[in-house]
């Protein structure tokens, strides 16, 4: 119960406060949702990615552990989505919603505050954190323009929409540059420090400005839809995470970090990708509020199973 406390007060709630302001600002104002998606994929998302990358502490053999662990992990829950998207028979632009509403996770303002809460702040386990928080970065600015465009653009369309996200550079420049111990300028520094600190923020004003534009009725279809998102997500994703653990051999606090990664609810970069490419994006907006709101009891449980 004091688990279950501690995650509704100190993740949640703030969570939803910040939704709920975005949903009156969009009420009040009519805000621009396209113009704060493009902020967060251009600038803010490669700025914590940079920044993360380029002060965490971590091993190169525990990268590559990591690494292993999240390509497999991806593959399997990737086969698993396949099976039921077969099954639903649903069309193209719905399959890559449904992929990216399970797929992405909120491995940033959701997964950080719960590493540290539940590993009280512990080194190792955090760097697990920020190694699974830099891949999920990685994969809605790469897959997940692939998976939204596939159907209605060419590959050199793609590619191009591709190679224009910052995000992509600012891992390889991140981990150049902590390789080779190259110090950053204060006057980079604190301008990256400062861009950062607004990106957790403004990706909840814009769910919240998409939230608050949005009919909330949806076809019988989509409500089932909806609920394997939730389900996917929230218990075969750490069950996957569990049986790839497994499948490697790897335990301790390193194997309990990731299966805690993997029952985080869904990313805001599903609702930022299906509003910058007008795919789903009420279905994906609300994969990421009920997936968040279900998280509460389903993180808590997680946690309490894994003994931390």
């Amino acid at each position: 119960m004091v688990i279950f406390t501690t995650i509704l007060l100190n993740n949640v709630i703030p969570l939803f406060i910040v939704i709920f302001l975005g949903a009156v600002l969009y009420r009040a104002f009519k805000l621009d949702i396209k113009t704060l998606s493009k902020i967060s994929f251009f600038l803010l998302t490669p700025a914590v990615v940079f920044h993360l990358l380029y002060s965490t502490e971590i091993s190169f053999l525990l990268f590559g552990q990591i690494m292993l662990f999240f390509c497999m992990f991806m593959l399997l829950q990737y086969g698993v989505l396949e099976i039921v998207i077969r099954i639903r028979g649903l069309q193209e632009g719905m399959k890559a919603a449904l992929r990216n509403s399970v797929l992405f996770a909120n491995s940033a303002n959701y997964g950080l505050p719960i590493n540290q809460l539940a590993f009280s702040g512990n080194p190792l386990t955090l760097s697990v954190q920020v190694v699974i928080l830099v891949l999920q970065s990685f994969l809605p600015n790469t897959y997940g323009i692939y998976s939204v465009n596939s159907h209605k653009s060419s590959f050199r369309s793609m590619f191009r929409t591709i190679a224009s996200q910052p995000v992509i550079y600012a891992i390889p420049i991140a981990l150049l540059m902590r390789g080779l111990q190259i110090p950053l300028p204060n006057f980079l520094a604190t301008p990256i420090t400062y861009i950062t600190d607004a990106f957790i923020g403004l990706a909840l004003i814009t769910l919240g400005v998409q939230l608050g534009s949005m009919k909330w009725s949806m076809p019988t279809g989509k409500i089932i839809d909806l609920t394997l998102s939730v389900t996917l997500r929230l218990l075969v994703g750490p069950a996957i995470a569990a049986l790839t653990l497994w499948m490697l051999g790897m335990d301790g606090l390193v194997a309990k970090a990731l299966v805690v990664s993997s029952a985080v609810p869904t990313s805001l970069s599903s609702v930022l990708l299906a509003v910058e490419f007008d795919n789903e994006p009420e279905f994906s907006s609300q994969a990421v509020f009920f997936s968040t709101l279900i998280s509460t009891l389903t993180v808590t449980l997680m946690i309490w199973m894994l003994h931390i």
